[in-house]
């Protein structure tokens, strides 16, 4: 996967992968395991540390295009930060079709993973339903993404530990 692979106007856009974020390290390692043992090649698991993506973000931020802000892909870095500021790591795991996408983030969210987001070339879409019982409301570039937390804010409400994040 090369840098240009991965963005769309400059930003961060991993085409046939699924972006998992996970709260700590330990989670991230038993995640990657998880999937791996589902069947995905260890090549096809990278890792991002809650400061690897901060940087990765800022450098994105600094370089994107215009047009990225016509889409999503800006508003799902903006929360990718968030979160990675909270100290989130991340797997970021190639998919050869959705069926293996769903797979893949089904083993991640048994190991504590808070979002997986399946990139395709025009959706991103999200595989993990957000556990506050509340229903979407409208995303656009003005308004950003609906995180679904009770705060509307990735920094919001995040799941308990003890549903995710089994010990």
């Amino acid at each position: 996967m090369t840098q240009e692979e991965n963005t769309s106007f400059g930003v961060f856009k991993p085409v046939d992968h699924v972006v998992i974020s996970l709260p700590d390290a330990q989670s991230a390692d038993r995640a990657a395991h998880a999937i791996g043992q589902a069947g995905v090649q260890v090549g096809e698991i990278r890792r991002f540390t809650d400061q690897e993506m901060i940087s990765r973000i800022d450098e994105d931020m600094k370089s994107a295009s215009p047009l990225a802000s016509i889409g999503q892909e800006m508003n799902l870095i903006r929360a990718h930060r968030d979160l990675a500021e909270r100290g989130f790591h991340w797997l970021v795991v190639r998919a050869e079709d959705d069926d293996q996408a769903r797979a893949i983030a089904a083993a991640a969210e048994g190991c504590g993973a808070e979002r997986a987001q399946y990139y395709g070339r025009f959706i991103i879409e999200e595989l993990i339903d957000p556990d506050s019982g509340l229903n979407q409301v409208g995303e656009s570039p003005d308004r950003g993404l609906d995180a679904q937390t009770p705060s509307g804010q990735e920094g919001g409400a995040i799941h308990p530990p003890s549903r995710r994040n089994p010990a």
